[in-house]
């Protein structure tokens, strides 16, 4: 829920996520890879990087999934805690 909370804002990297969440990268990997599966994120390449995204506009359940899940995740502590690191670590679009 931390992952999709972070995606509201738009794509991510993977490095990012882990930064915020403070995981280690085959955590969020697999995690990733759990919710891509279930058709809620899509991925796209930008050079070396991996940019992760919702993927809205594809499947009208998903869609409904996200909007729900955009109207009451932000209000949780963990989702309003995991938008503030992410907006604060934002200066930079990708890692270094």
């Amino acid at each position: 829920m931390q992952i999709i909370c972070l995606l509201l804002e738009g794509e991510v990297c993977v490095c990012k996520i882990m930064q915020v969440l403070d995981l280690p990268q085959s955590t969020v990997s697999r995690h990733l890879a759990v919710l891509k599966n279930a058709g809620l994120l899509e991925d796209r390449r930008d050079g070396t990087w991996v940019l992760y995204s919702l993927a809205k506009g594809h499947d009208t359940l998903v869609d409904q999934l996200l909007d729900m899940l955009e109207s009451h995740l932000p209000n949780t502590r963990e989702g309003a805690m995991a938008r503030k690191n992410l907006l604060d670590s934002m200066e930079k679009r990708y890692c270094s």
